[in-house]
């Protein structure tokens, strides 16, 4: 009977992992109107968070901080392109508007951020380059999801963009609006649906 030879035991090097790259960084904000200033300008309250370009980073931050749940009333969570403010005022946004979605059930906009959020950083639009970004907005009554797009009076894309977002939030139905128009009226009339 022939024994075998103990085989020895060798150190095998650890694997770095590498992060995961996007592809383009995003910029998470925040803003809260719960408090407003007397006379303080619309935006003025708005913070940069915190810009990533890692699928590690997004979980992280996700996980720990950017849930629609961890907002109070009258609050806003914004993912936008890095470069791009979550103004109508920024030169990517100023021909723009947005695609919206309400939302009378607190965990239905969990969900429906998470999606959209997914969506963006994964890059699942046909008509990616023409996204700004997502704002969620926790109000008394209803919440809101808003997607900023750069071209409004591109109707195509606009209509690529919301059958996408629809089917991606799976809701039934969603609005668009002009930013030039909200800017002259309060409650801007819907463009497209």
């Amino acid at each position: 009977m022939a024994t075998e030879a103990p085989v020895e035991a060798t150190e095998i090097p650890p694997v770095e992992k590498q992060p995961h790259k996007l592809e383009r960084k995003w910029t998470f904000w925040f803003d809260n109107q719960s408090k407003p200033k007397q006379g303080a300008a619309w935006g003025s309250s708005l913070r940069k968070a915190y810009t990533f370009e890692t699928v590690e980073e997004f979980w992280s931050l996700y996980d720990q901080i950017f849930k629609p749940s961890k907002l109070t009333v009258n609050a806003d969570f914004h993912l936008f392109k890095a470069g791009i403010e979550p103004k109508w005022e920024d030169p990517e946004c100023a021909n723009g508007g947005k695609w919206t979605a309400t939302s009378s059930r607190k965990a239905n906009l969990e969900t429906m951020w998470l999606e959209t959020l997914m969506a963006l950083v994964g890059e699942q639009f046909d008509e990616s380059e023409d996204i700004c970004g997502v704002v969620a907005s926790v109000r008394r009554s209803q919440d809101k999801l808003s997607l900023w797009t750069k071209t409004a009076t591109n109707e195509a894309a606009q209509m690529g963009i919301g059958r996408k977002w629809k089917e991606i939030i799976d809701t039934e139905k969603i609005s668009y609006s002009f930013h030039d128009d909200s800017k002259r009226e309060r409650s801007a009339k819907s463009r497209y649906t």
